[in-house]
């Protein structure tokens, strides 16, 4: 394209240095010399800069690109199991558990694409908040509703671990797992979770389980009779002993979480611990898209012969 100025720049010296002059004393017996010729002149050389710009854009072969992605390939089905009884708003993550927990999952589902994914909720009942599914803002958008009080308030971790079995317990995947998580001792609920664990075991489901809780005490936000919100100072009651009880004995693993780091180092774990076996091929199509620059440089040159040789062909 450097040539085009380049162009322009030669013909208009070369216009310049073919001006010629007269003197004479007055233009008023010429009259009006003006004609269509001379307003026209410049047109067979736009003609021509036009099929030049035309033909070197065809050169340069200007193309549409098709990237197509194919997935083929065996994923991993997945029950979340998460605990939202009223004890996960204690404050020793950031800003409490519950939304600490919330955040991590849902980031956990975006890095797991070709698994269907499955929500459990579990208080002192447990609730399937969504199926298993590959559509995962559907899923993500019941991970960030979830909240405590929904469910009658206890924890129920045999009922929730039993429910995430049952929505798993069909799916005809190689690889099935629960994510069980929860930050207190089994409370309440109509199975205990040793009951719940043999089931799992039975039907082949792996179970993974994290602990969320700091040591000690953690300040938790606690409603009195007449409706007020305190914080308090409540003892961390955490079952370590059965939750690795349920994975060691289902081929899962036990975490603890202490803090919000920990708690994605967690999940980034299982994700590289659970790999999906798919494969992706890529597919690059090209669509040539020169032949109409091709075409439109070749009018244009055509008219400019056209015109050059007849309407503006000079005589010698």
């Amino acid at each position: 394209m450097v040539l085009v100025p380049l162009m322009i720049f030669w013909y208009l010296k070369r216009n310049d240095g073919q001006t010629s002059a007269l003197l004479i004393s007055s233009v008023k017996s010429f009259g009006e010399t003006r004609s269509f010729k001379t307003v026209l002149r410049h047109v067979p050389f736009v003609l021509r800069l036009l099929s030049i710009i035309f033909l070197i854009t065809a050169l340069a072969r200007p193309q549409t690109r098709n990237d197509q992605e194919m997935v083929s390939g065996e994923g991993i089905d997945i029950i979340l199991c998460m605990d939202v009884s009223g004890s996960m708003l204690a404050q020793d993550f950031t800003p409490n558990r519950l939304e600490a927990m919330k955040q991590v999952a849902a980031d956990f589902v975006d890095k797991r694409p070709t698994d269907r994914i499955g929500l459990v909720i579990f208080a002192g009942e447990s609730f399937t908040a969504s199926p298993i599914t590959m559509d995962k803002a559907s899923l993500k958008a019941n991970i960030l509703n979830a909240q405590t009080g929904y469910l009658a308030d206890g924890t129920a971790i045999g009922d929730g671990l039993a429910t995430s079995v049952e929505r798993l317990k069909d799916s005809k995947t190689k690889t099935r797992i629960v994510i069980l998580l929860t930050d207190g001792e089994d409370q309440g609920g109509l199975l205990d979770p040793n009951s719940a664990k043999e089931i799992a075991k039975s039907v082949g489901i792996k179970v993974y389980t994290i602990g969320m809780a700091t040591e000690g005490f953690a300040e938790t936000p606690m409603q009195s009779e007449d409706g007020q919100v305190t914080v308090r100072r409540q003892k961390v009651n955490l079952n370590e002993t059965l939750m690795r009880d349920i994975a060691a004995e289902t081929g899962g693993l036990y975490f603890r979480a202490r803090d919000n780091a920990s708690l994605q180092n967690i999940y980034s774990e299982i994700d590289k611990l659970e790999k999906s076996t798919v494969q992706i091929s890529s597919l690059k199509r090209f669509n040539e898209k020169y032949l109409p620059f091709a075409v439109a440089a070749a009018i244009f040159l055509l008219l400019e012969l056209i015109l050059r040789y007849t309407i503006f062909k000079k005589y010698p």
